[in-house]
């Protein structure tokens, strides 16, 4: 009787000196190193496209005069990199003489101590984009006059009787808090969505890929 494709895992996977092991090894290396190649270039393609983002970002924000937005956002983009930049570097480390197995699991390690530090640092960064979009549209461009104080006057215009502080109104100020509040509180939610959308697909392969190979080893 020919033996299953289960049997022979069992005896070949982590035997090279088996007759059909080095056939069905050679498949899944091919799958492994296919799919986190294909990783690595999304990965980097990203971070380029961020990187230029980044330095645009803060000539089109003054020309469009809202430099507070644009820098303050430009800095936080510029920091992001380099603590992903650490990530790229451990990323590159990763063991490729390993068998594939081995492999997906270190890169496995690798993606979800990424996903869990984006997730750390996105409860961080959306309450600050958010802080940078009201400080844009607030000051308005370097040396002119402040949209925010017209904003002010005009509403206590249509509300005379609004309970300010430091010359805001009291319930900007509350509208503000709860706004930062709620992207702390939904921001890691808010990344992993992010980072499923860039590389959902490929993760989720991955998590099966280990699955069949788990299964095949049982």
């Amino acid at each position: 009787m020919e033996k299953s494709i289960e049997t022979i895992w069992k005896e070949g996977f982590l035997k090279n000196d088996a007759l059909v092991a080095p056939k069905l090894n050679n498949l899944y290396n091919q799958k492994s190193i296919h799919l986190v190649d294909k990783f690595k270039r999304m990965y980097r393609i990203n971070w380029i496209a961020i990187l230029v983002f980044a330095c645009v970002l803060i000539p089109i924000s003054i020309f469009v005069k809202i430099p507070y937005m644009g820098i303050p956002m430009a800095l936080m983009f510029f920091a992001v990199l380099f603590i992903n930049r650490k990530f790229s570097k451990k990323l590159n480390k990763i063991d490729t003489t390993e068998n594939s197995y081995q492999y997906l699991m270190s890169f496995n390690s690798w993606v979800k101590e990424l996903v869990q530090t984006n997730t750390k640092l996105s409860r961080i960064l959306y309450p600050y984009i958010f802080l940078s979009l009201i400080a844009g549209f607030w000051f308005g461009g370097f040396g002119e006059n402040i949209p925010g104080n017209e904003f002010v006057a005009n509403f206590l215009i249509e509300f005379p009787n609004s309970y300010l502080v430091f010359g805001i109104p009291l319930v900007g100020i509350l509208i503000f808090i709860i706004g930062v509040g709620l992207l702390a509180f939904f921001g890691g939610v808010i990344g992993k969505w992010d980072i499923n959308l860039v590389y959902g697909g490929i993760l989720k392969k991955l998590a099966l890929l280990i699955s069949e190979m788990e299964d095949l080893k049982k």
